[in-house]
């Protein structure tokens, strides 16, 4: 137990403090025990590769690692799938955690296993690993060095980022989603407006565990080290997990910056490419053509993202001129909609359903963009060539906001479908 600190904390501060062995603060380097280590397929290769040959060294905690084949699942090539199976053997040989094709998405599958908890330290070779914040647990991503290192003694070394405060008030409005609060936040801070840094957000008693992760997994888009959200709401009641009361942050704790957001005012936003902080009202570009709806990804492939998009979609078509792609973030969150007749709404509306995971969002499989071609995804980045051709085009909106664009076939706000039948 660390006490008497000599002023006050934020929650990354704390949660590295009570990881270490001495109370730290921003720009101090700290040595902290890991609490789970995620590998995705894409770079599982380069993981055992760096265990094996450069370390000679296997897992000290296997119960504390994870591989997910999430990226490319199915395998669309066969050097894809000989790579999977090498993950395969591994997780067999060494008894480290395996979820294989079709489980889902890296961040959605570890938090429904509960592999991420209030004040632990999860390192994850994704850059969007800062979703873990959802659930107050220090997320954030490192390449395959940082990982095996990680896996191979238990800790890791960072400095001790610096906080950035974001306060959210008053209430969403009809049509208005934790997406478009999060894109509004990108916007206020920049794509490099908190490089390095970890975006603490004060929310209250609002938004569900999804919403959460909506507002965490964004946060690496304006270069956070971690975004962590301040335990609230069903957090709390929904799922058992135990907050202890030090990963609050305290009264007086230093921040860098401190931002107001007020929901109320808010209206649906979406990002234009090819940068996540380009961000506009969805009625400024409404309109435009689009070739392609894509609904699912680690940002907004939730049940709650699934019924938004069926909502819209009950009782109308997709244009013919637009296809729509859904894809669950995780083989729960599929289930959970087959069972109560979402996927059903969506397949008659005509979305074409996927296995769940990654899908095209990072432009290997499953829709990837042909040249000239417009997107409007649910997704977390925009930029030139991230989802297919260099010179197609991807714009981040709600899952309602796209449920609508598929409709009309052209950007296009929810209440522009009112009236539209199949």
């Amino acid at each position: 137990m660390i006490s008497s600190l000599p002023r006050p904390q934020t929650m990354a501060e704390k949660i590295l403090t009570r990881r270490g062995t001495k109370a730290v603060y921003a720009g101090d380097l700290a040595v902290v025990d890991v609490d789970q280590v995620m590998v995705v397929d894409s770079i599982a290769q380069s993981f055992i590769e760096r265990m094996e040959r450069d370390l000679a060294a296997v897992p000290r905690y296997p119960e504390r690692v994870s591989i997910v084949i999430d990226h490319v699942a199915p395998a669309s090539t066969v050097s894809v799938a000989q790579a999977q199976k090498e993950a395969r053997e591994y997780a067999a040989n060494t008894g480290v955690r395996l979820f294989d094709v079709g489980r889902g998405i890296c961040h959605q599958v570890l938090t429904e296993e509960r592999l991420a908890q209030p004040g632990w330290i999860v390192l994850g070779s994704d850059s969007h690993s800062t979703t873990y914040g959802a659930v107050a647990a220090f997320g954030t991503g490192m390449g395959a060095t940082d990982i095996a290192l990680a896996a191979a003694s238990g800790k890791t070394w960072l400095k001790v980022p610096e906080s950035v405060k974001v306060t959210f008030t008053g209430e969403l409005q009809p049509s208005v989603t934790a997406k478009d609060a999060a894109l509004e936040m990108i916007r206020v801070l920049g794509a490099d407006g908190a490089t390095y840094q970890s975006i603490e957000m004060h929310a209250g008693d609002r938004f569900t565990r999804g919403e959460r992760m909506t507002l965490a997994n964004l946060c690496v888009e304006a270069g956070a080290k971690a975004g962590l959200v301040v335990p609230g709401g069903e957090i709390l009641t929904a799922y058992g997990y135990d907050v202890p009361e030090w990963v609050y942050p305290d009264p007086g704790a230093a921040y860098v910056r401190e931002v107001d957001i007020d929901l109320t005012a808010l209206r649906p936003r979406m990002s234009a490419p090819s940068e996540v902080d380009n961000v506009h009202d969805v009625a400024a570009l409404r309109g435009l053509k689009v070739d392609q709806v894509f609904i699912g990804t680690c940002t907004n492939g939730r049940l709650e993202d699934l019924h938004a998009a069926a909502a819209v979609l009950k009782g109308r078509r997709v244009n013919p001129g637009t296809r729509l792609l859904v894809i669950p973030a995780s083989s729960e969150v599929m289930e959970a909609a087959m069972e109560d007749g979402t996927l059903l709404t969506l397949q008659r509306a005509g979305a074409a359903l996927g296995t769940p995971g990654c899908g095209p969002c990072m432009g290997r499989h499953q829709g990837v963009l042909a040249p000239g071609e417009v997107c409007v995804s649910t997704s977390n980045r925009n930029f030139i060539g991230r989802m297919g051709d260099k010179d197609a085009q991807v714009y981040l909106a709600s899952p309602a906001v796209a449920a609508a664009t598929a409709v009309m076939g052209r950007i296009a706000l929810p209440e522009d479908v009112a009236g539209v039948v199949a």
